[in-house]
């Protein structure tokens, strides 16, 4: 898990340095990249029919949900500051409880509830709704989070029967091909070192959902669960020694009221002997 929320810090902080690139150009380094560590885990039996599914269309939604979300993080970590985006972030379980009443017909009791309406209340405070243009861009890491939320639904019912790498291998697959549309628009030719961090930023994407996905099947869940929470600090660092970024007083209690409103609707679903954790991919 730590190495995970490393991984993740890291490529937020290539993202939010690549501003000079187009959006469309760094997810296709983040897709071709990202396929790079999942080809090693293809057993040997499947390299003549790795691409095979049996849920394509599941596939499909998985994919253009988790499109949108990556669009809109990679345009939010251009636009705000890394610890406010990464704040917000932390708000997708809150997504994915309410989401889970339409697609998993699952009951939310009132503890659950009460934790959605706290963590709206710190999503508001961080993103100060109001008229100036600057607030525009709060959107994105929300559109993030509803995409998020759908991929973490879709991967519970995708993972009862398909392995982990095919579900990351098609996701970085379609990355790459939506990418190319962008092409017309003007990509960038970049200088060798350029070329390495833009690489390494989809290595880091591919590898860090690995991790993550390994991490919750060889420890307890509620032991590195919380240690997600790590990418706040990272965000804050990061934030005031590349770009000088302080988060203000808002950002902190906004970002505090969400971490609590995620861990209550955490322990409620360990209560109820369900894993609600979302794995970030990207």
């Amino acid at each position: 898990m730590f190495l995970s929320i490393c991984a993740f810090s890291i490529m937020d902080l290539i993202v939010k340095w690549s501003e000079n690139y187009p959006v469309g150009q760094v997810l296709f380094f983040r897709g071709f990249c990202g396929m790079i560590p999942i080809f090693f885990l293809i057993p040997k039996e499947r390299y003549l029919n790795f691409y095979k599914t049996n849920r394509p269309l599941l596939h499909f939604k998985r994919c253009f949900a988790g499109l949108i979300a990556i669009i809109a993080i990679f345009i939010a970590l251009r636009k705000l500051p890394l610890a406010t985006v990464v704040s917000i972030s932390f708000a997708a379980p809150i997504f994915t409880t309410i989401m889970s009443i339409f697609f998993l017909n699952e009951k939310v009791g009132l503890y659950r509830w009460l934790a959605v309406l706290v963590g709206f209340i710190g999503i508001l405070i961080i993103s100060e709704p109001g008229f100036n243009s600057l607030n525009f861009y709060y959107i994105y890491p929300v559109i993030f989070c509803l995409g998020l939320s759908y991929v973490a639904i879709a991967i519970r019912q995708l993972s009862l029967t398909e392995p982990v790498w095919l579900i990351g291998l098609y996701f970085s697959f379609s990355i790459m091909i939506v990418s190319f549309f962008t092409l017309p628009h003007g990509w960038v030719l970049p200088n060798l070192k350029d070329l390495f961090l833009l690489s390494f930023l989809g290595i880091l994407g591919g590898l860090a959902n690995l991790w993550l996905t390994q991490s919750y099947k060889f420890s307890e869940v509620s032991l590195v669960t919380p240690l997600k929470y790590l990418a706040l600090v990272f965000a804050i660092f990061f934030g005031y020694i590349f770009w000088d970024e302080i988060p203000t007083t808002k950002t902190l209690i906004g970002s505090t009221m969400v971490i609590i409103s995620s861990i209550i609707i955490f322990k409620r679903e360990i209560y109820h002997k369900k894993q609600v954790s979302i794995v970030r991919h990207e």
